[in-house]
């Protein structure tokens, strides 16, 4: 493995977290607490590992190679789709750190109904960062190769 495949990897690693969130909210509307704590647990760690390699890999390109993130330049057309997406999920992906930390802060604290209040703000913005992340990765390296 190079550093070039850690934006596979790291869009990998959103998949993941958005499976792990998906099989939490179904196991917590099924009653099954065990369950979706160990799958928010993984959502998390798998989550931090993201961060790691992302900071990682933009670490490189900015000090080893002197170079910027990758830029959606063509289609022109698809551009401020691309922008739209990549905007919301930058501005999300920010706001909700603070958010998972305390949501998971309640649940280990047992203040279930503080954990509750939170999560239902938490999950789905978690959730969007994560799918987006995917989406980014393909728009920039699959769908539309940025030369």
């Amino acid at each position: 493995m190079t550093i070039q495949d850690l934006p596979a990897v790291n869009a990998t690693l959103n998949g993941l977290s958005a499976v792990f969130l998906a099989f939490g909210f179904y196991f917590i509307k099924h009653g099954n607490k065990i369950a979706h704590r160990n799958c928010m647990i993984a959502a998390f760690f798998t989550s931090v590992v993201f961060l790691v390699c992302y900071l990682t890999y933009h670490t490189w390109l900015a000090v080893v190679l002197h170079h910027g993130p990758t830029r959606f330049l063509d289609p022109a057309w698809f551009r401020p789709v691309y922008l739209t997406i990549l905007i919301s999920h930058t501005i999300l992906a920010a706001a909700i750190v603070p958010l998972i930390l305390l949501t998971l802060w309640r649940a280990k604290r047992n203040d279930f109904e503080a954990h509750k209040k939170i999560a239902r703000w938490t999950w789905p913005l978690w959730m969007y960062v994560s799918v987006t992340g995917v989406m980014i990765y393909l728009l920039l390296y699959r769908i539309f190769p940025q030369k």
